[in-house]
């Protein structure tokens, strides 16, 4: 199975990197193909090279908008082109972002990124090899990379 990850140099932390090890350690027989861009923006088109180009059954988009309002905006309008992508494709792109204002210690920061980014690689698994964990999972508040809210 062939996988797209890609993901940006804007990000402050390597979040492609950890998603790559999180699905390595869990999975074989992967083929990854990893795709880096400069910015959020940037990650719709490469998603969609990802899935046309390189024949990748699903793609994780990873990316870190800035805290200004400004990266707002772009994270708003990368994940509505990250959405179009997978109506074009018909293939599931996992939008992963984290805001670099959910966190205000840099340590802190690091550890969600990574987090999130381990946690949406073994979603990515779920999603391809067991979906039907993710049935079992279905309204039970589950988070990635901060703690669970837990059902009502």
């Amino acid at each position: 199975m062939r996988i797209g990850i890609c993901d940006t140099t804007f990000a402050r932390f390597d979040m492609g990197a950890a998603a790559i090890d999180e699905l390595k350690n869990n999975a074989t027989d992967l083929k990854i193909i990893r795709y880096t861009v400069p910015g959020m923006k940037d990650l719709p088109v490469a998603a969609k090279k990802l899935i046309e180009e390189e024949d990748c059954e699903i793609v994780m988009a990873l990316g870190m908008p800035g805290p200004m309002e400004k990266d707002k905006m772009c994270a708003h309008e990368a994940s509505t082109g990250i959405i179009r992508a997978q109506l074009m494709t018909n293939k599931h792109i996992l939008e992963v972002f984290v805001h670099e204002d959910e966190e205000d210690n840099p340590q802190e920061l690091k550890k969600l990124a990574e987090n999130r980014s381990r946690k949406h690689a073994q979603n990515l698994l779920q999603l391809m090899f067991k979906p039907k964990e993710l049935t079992r999972n279905a309204g039970k508040g589950l988070r990635e990379g901060k703690e669970d809210a837990g059902e009502l």
